[in-house]
């Protein structure tokens, strides 16, 4: 595969830095799912010659105790420290001596699961050996569950002591440019594949770049063929019911009532497991943009992550077609309709990096909806009471039918309660291709199209 590659990322490494160079002990707690990249922003983070690094393995506390005797053996140049019979808190005590050193445990959930009490071992670690020194402890983890509730909740012994938290998210669609030199298009369907993952786009970039097709990027024994199945199995118990919630969600079942319909599941049990989902961030409950959240009864629940969107809209129903024939029937029709829900996505990211584009500040985005009515993208600014509605259009548009379009969109506006009376309207389009752009632009529209991508 194409040697990792360093995007984005500058907020997260000015934390890390930040920390480094303060005068006081630090704790910091990075997490994100599997494959987004935290061990390489680790290494970017690297400075100076005070720096240990230690992965944790699957494996008995204590090989991993042994091992982590041999690195602080190694970094103190001290032989004896091999060979003795030494703890965990013997071993920190050692490096509690070091002014200024950055010592990163990565994968560290591994060491809870196999010894729960480790979390209380290693609160005393923090309280009686480093708190008071300047040591910058980094604890990394992509067990989402299990970093959220047994470093950052409340229950955990070791809530409160964390002087810093990183949660890293996916890339936007416009980085995945600086791995694939495409069309601005076939970004942004490798985007609805592979989400913003550097290891997936990675992977992505390489296989077309020596003449494979989309299909071959998640065929039977590649990377994405099995990896949505292999993070709910490490999450989660249980994982065929959530699969199922998933695969519902997938297909266009995305309130509450309709999944729990769909899956035959009871509604406490729907609403447990959808709830852990979000907790997950696989999935997000989402709300008619300008709403208030206590309508409940608007909520619904959609993919924050394409990844999984895609897997259980093509992959998990398909693997017995898949394994047989290595293709799925008229994908590319099927594909087409998909990329359309990703294109909204993508028109939000392009809305939000293109904000000095429109007349008004954007305060807050998201799509709206009521009963038979919605609208792709609303963006507001609560301040000035300025609005903006617009339609994304996953096709190529004559101007005839991009004027339809916002004049239907017109229509809809009426329908947003948000301000009316008071507020100032704006209405645009953003499509794959739009005839007469400028013409429309004229007439007062935001129009975009990939050109302006």
């Amino acid at each position: 595969m194409t040697k990792q590659k360093f995007v984005d990322r500058e907020h997260e490494l000015k934390i890390l830095k930040d920390a480094y160079n303060s005068d006081r002990a630090e704790f910091i707690i990075l997490y994100g799912r599997r494959r987004i990249g935290k061990t390489e922003l680790l290494k970017q983070s690297k400075t100076g010659e005070k720096f240990v690094y230690f992965f944790v393995e699957e494996a008995l506390e204590e090989e991993n105790l042994n091992t982590f005797k041999d690195i602080v053996a190694g970094f103190l140049s001290n032989p004896l420290i091999a060979k003795a019979e030494l703890s965990w808190l013997d071993l920190f005590n050692e490096l509690a001596k070091v002014d200024n050193l950055v010592l990163i445990f990565d994968e560290f959930p591994n060491l809870v699961k196999k010894n729960k009490r480790f979390l209380s071992q290693f609160q005393k670690i923090w309280d009686e050996l480093l708190a008071d020194t300047t040591i910058k402890l980094v604890v990394c983890g992509s067990s989402i569950s299990l970093m959220e509730t047994h470093l950052l909740g409340y229950q955990s012994p070791l809530y409160g002591r964390r002087t810093g938290q990183i949660l890293l998210p996916p890339l936007k669609y416009y980085h995945l440019k600086e791995f694939i030199e495409l069309p601005v298009d076939d970004i942004i369907k490798i985007y609805g594949i592979t989400d913003g993952i550097p290891y997936y786009i990675l992977d992505a970039a390489y296989r077309l770049k020596n003449n494979e097709n989309l299909e071959d990027i998640f065929r039977p024994g590649r990377i994405l063929f099995e990896e949505a199945e292999i993070m709910i199995k490490y999450e989660l118990r249980d994982p065929t019911r959530y699969y199922k919630i998933l695969k519902a969600i997938s297909f266009g079942y995305t309130k509450f009532g309709d999944i729990a319909t769909y899956t035959g599941f009871s509604t406490s049990i729907v609403s447990q497991y959808l709830s852990n989902l979000i907790k997950l961030h696989i999935i997000e409950d989402t709300f008619p943009v300008g709403e208030r959240k206590e309508k409940t009864r608007n909520r619904r629940y959609t993919f924050s992550d394409n990844y999984f969107r895609f897997y259980f809209r093509f992959i998990y129903p398909h693997k017995s077609e898949l394994l047989e024939t290595g293709r799925i029937t008229n994908f590319d029709a099927k594909f087409n309709q998909y990329m359309g829900t990703v294109f909204e996505k993508v028109c939000k990211q392009f809305l939000l990096l293109n904000r000095d584009r429109l007349p008004f500040a954007i305060t807050k985005l998201g799509r709206w909806w009521h009963k038979d009515k919605e609208i792709d993208v609303v963006a507001l600014d609560e301040e000035s009471k300025e609005i903006g509605f617009f339609e994304c259009k996953y096709s190529t548009l004559k101007f005839k039918d991009a004027f339809a379009i916002l004049a239907g969109l017109k229509i809809k506006s009426g329908y947003v309660d948000w301000n009316c009376g008071k507020r100032k309207e704006y209405f645009g389009l953003i499509a794959k291709k739009i005839a007469d752009k400028e013409r429309l632009r004229k007439e007062g529209y935001f129009i975009f199209d990939f050109d302006d991508f």
